[in-house]
């Protein structure tokens, strides 16, 4: 099985995953947060719906300067939340579907101006930027809405609120 496929498969079953936190996000309290160096819940489920963009600017732009290339997302409603996690997916799964095994050796540079952060391969970035970094911020917002009172779904399995 091509790289792409594989990791397209796991996108997609991640999704399903992520829109069920998603969903659950009450943004009528957007700017609630946990602590005073917390996101706020708006925030953070911003970036959550957000994260598969990396995915995307991973294959397009070989050296991510963040002076340049980073766009911070506010959305103020449930539709606006949903709206950009599927637009943003959406364009994921497309991008990898382009990818053939070998662009995924290329190396992906991530910079501030001069200050070089990173330089991975791509099939690294995506796993890291891509994957990993949505299952630590979606972690995150499972813990919002906890202490928030919502409902948590289960992931991998069932949770307090919700048996499989």
């Amino acid at each position: 099985m091509p790289l792409n496929e594989s990791l397209i498969a796991e996108l997609k079953n991640e999704s399903l995953l992520t829109k069920k936190i998603l969903e659950r996000v009450p943004m009528d309290k957007k700017d609630w947060k946990p602590h005073e160096k917390s996101m706020t819940l708006g925030r953070l489920a911003t970036h959550v719906a957000a994260i598969p963009h990396w995915i995307s600017d991973i294959f397009h732009i070989d050296e991510f300067d963040f002076l340049v290339h980073y766009k911070q997302y506010q959305s103020n409603s449930q539709e606006e939340l949903m709206k950009l996690f599927h637009e943003q997916l959406d364009a994921a799964i497309n991008d990898l579907e382009k990818m053939k095994d070998d662009d995924f050796n290329k190396i992906w540079i991530v910079k501030r101006g001069e200050q070089v952060f990173y330089k991975l391969p791509k099939n690294v970035a995506i796993r890291g930027w891509g994957f990993s970094h949505l299952f630590h911020h979606r972690g995150q917002l499972s813990v919002y809405l906890r202490l928030l009172d919502v409902p948590v779904p289960g992931m991998y399995g069932p949770s307090a609120d919700e048996t499989m």
